[in-house]
């Protein structure tokens, strides 16, 4: 606890928290849509963007943005004409975008390992000052966006066509989606990494939906467990001298583990049926 102290440490469990909260709140709306998958085929296109960061000698986080921005705007166009199916659409994401990125991230100048790892596994304890900045206003954003739009991207998520039938800009907010997804993923490189951010959308969400009712129950516990795995990750990383995003990741899959066997222990005692995360009361479609 003593090296709480530190400056770095302090910007590293800001970071931490920032994104703890974010990716379960955005993720439970990728899970109600069966796109648990889809942050991973994000990050393997953000990867492409580092690369042309590196390449270019620009900001690696910024191209990053934009590339992984248009990459999921893509697949989601993709989707919705019917061309091609989300499965293979994001095979292709996963394939073109690490290939992309080890290609693009050879030819720069700044070509070493160290880079790489950096990118794809997080490096949360280097997270600087600027960095903390970037990620404090994007994540705040797509916090808010999450929050506030909630019963209109419940619908969406749950069923499109009658959420069209409501009213709902439902492309605006699909697009809306897959740019705050991609927004996510491209923050959280400094704290879990490209290739973990996914189970940190996914994995909270899950364990929530083991012990709550109700989508807005089940996404309030689902960031209180992001949270909590975070700010956990983070100290128990730097006691015992583990990665930091590696170590965030598995605490909260021992969340899922326990919630998991707790909520099936409680479920035989009482005699009740598993609970289930469907629509909330509180959730009304206006036409």
């Amino acid at each position: 606890m003593e090296l709480l102290h530190y400056d770095f440490m302090m910007r590293a469990l800001a970071g931490a928290l920032i994104i703890g909260i974010t990716a379960p709140a955005l993720g439970i709306y990728l899970v109600q849509r069966r796109l648990s998958l889809i942050g991973d085929g994000i990050g393997h296109v953000a990867l492409t963007g580092v690369g042309v960061g590196l390449l270019f000698h620009q900001s690696p986080v910024l191209t990053a943005v934009i590339v992984a921005a248009l990459g999921a705007v893509g697949v989601e166009l993709v989707r919705e004409r019917g061309r091609t199916s989300g499965d293979l659409a994001l095979a292709l994401l996963f394939y073109g975008g690490i290939a992309g990125g080890v290609v693009l991230v050879g030819l720069s100048d700044d070509s070493g390992n160290a880079n790489l790892v950096q990118y794809l596994f997080g490096s949360l304890t280097t997270t600087s000052a600027e960095d903390l900045l970037v990620i404090g206003i994007l994540g705040v954003a797509v916090l808010l966006a999450m929050l506030l739009l909630r019963p209109a991207l419940f619908a969406v998520s749950n069923d499109e066509e009658y959420a069209r039938v409501s009213g709902l800009p439902v492309r605006t907010l699909n697009l809306l989606m897959a740019v705050t997804t991609a927004v996510t993923v491209t923050i959280a490189m400094r704290t879990v990494g490209l290739l973990l951010i996914s189970a940190l959308m996914v994995v909270p969400v899950a364990a929530a939906q083991q012990v709550s009712r109700g989508f807005k129950t089940t996404m309030s516990a689902a960031m209180i467990i992001g949270v909590v795995a975070a700010a956990a990750g983070l100290i128990v990383s730097a006691e015992i001298n583990t990665a930091p995003g590696a170590t965030i990741v598995i605490l909260a899959l021992a969340a899922f583990v326990a919630l998991t066997i707790g909520g099936a222990v409680w479920q035989r005692v009482a005699g009740r049926k598993p609970a289930v995360a469907a629509e909330p009361p509180d959730v009304v479609l206006h036409g």
